[in-house]
C-alpha cells in the first residue's frame, strides 16, 4: 500500500449500525468513512483511496446489489463485503457471483468481519497494482508510431522480418529498425513477453488473419485498454 492506510467505506442507512461498526473498526485499528445511502457514497467517495466497501444490502434508493452492479468495471470499483439483516440466500449468491468478498449476516461476527476486511484489502491492493501495470503498458503503447504498431502486429503473429517486409511493402532493414524500436519502447525482451504485455491491456491479435484483420483487432484492443 506504499504506506497509505486503506479505508473501510461503510454504507448503511441505520445510524446506530454505522456508529457501532465505526467504533468496532476503530478499536481494531482501522479507518472508516460512513455513508447513509449508496448515492452519497457514489458522490463523495475518493476512488483513489485504497480500501474496501462494507455495504448493506437493503438501502433506500439504490440497493447494495444495485450499487455493486453500478460500480462493476468502473474506476470507482473496489472489493465489497456485504451485510444483511435477513437470511436472503438468493441475494447472497448473487453478490458472491458478482465478485463480493463475503456476505455477512447482522449482527456481524467481529472475527469474520475483520477477516473479510483483510481479504478485501488484499484484493484491493492486487487490483491497484494490476491497474498501475496496465496503465504503464498503455503509456508505452501510445509512444509507438503507426508504422511501429503495424510492425508489432506482425511480430506478435510470429512473422520474421522478411515476411513482415513483404506484407507491409517496405525493406527488411527498415522492418528490423522498427522492430527494435517496438521492443525497446515496450520494454520487452522477447516476442513472448511482447505478446503478454499486449494481452494484459486487451490488445487481441488473432493468427491467420489478413493484414487488415490484425490491424483492426489491434485498434479495438488499444481503445479498450
Amino acid at each position: 500500500m506504499d504506506g497509505i492506510i486503506p479505508i473501510v467505506f461503510i454504507v448503511d442507512d441505520d445510524q446506530e449500525v454505522r456508529t457501532a461498526l465505526s467504533c468496532l473498526l476503530a478499536a481494531a485499528g482501522y479507518q472508516a468513512r460512513l455513508f447513509e445511502t449508496a448515492e452519497r457514497f457514489i458522490e463523495e467517495q475518493d476512488a483513489e483511496a485504497p480500501g474496501c466497501l462494507l455495504l448493506d444490502v437493503c438501502l433506500p434508493g439504490l440497493s447494495g446489489l444495485e450499487l455493486q452492479a453500478a460500480l462493476a468495471g468502473s474506476p470507482r470499483a473496489r472489493p465489497i463485503v456485504f451485510m444483511t439483516g435477513s437470511t436472503d440466500i438468493q441475494a447472497g449468491v448473487q453478490a458472491i457471483k458478482a465478485g463480493a468478498v463475503d456476505f455477512l449476516t447482522k449482527p456481524v461476527d467481529e472475527n469474520r468481519l475483520i477477516a473479510a476486511i483483510e481479504q478485501a484489502f488484499r484484493c484491493d491492493a492486487e487490483q491497484r497494482r494490476e491497474r498501475a501495470i496496465c496503465s504503464m503498458i498503455q503509456q508505452r503503447l501510445e509512444t509507438l508510431t503507426p508504422r511501429e504498431r503495424q510492425v508489432m502486429t506482425h511480430v506478435v503473429l510470429g512473422q520474421i522480418n522478411r515476411q513482415i517486409a513483404a506484407e507491409i511493402g517496405t525493406g527488411e532493414k527498415t522492418v528490423k529498425v522498427h522492430r527494435g524500436r517496438v521492443m525497446s519502447k515496450m520494454g520487452a525482451g522477447s516476442v513472448a513477453e511482447l505478446v503478454q504485455l499486449g494481452a494484459r491491456v486487451g490488445v487481441a491479435i488473432e493468427p491467420n488473419l489478413s493484414v487488415d484483420g490484425p490491424a483492426m483487432n489491434w485498434k479495438r484492443g488499444l481503445n479498450s485498454a
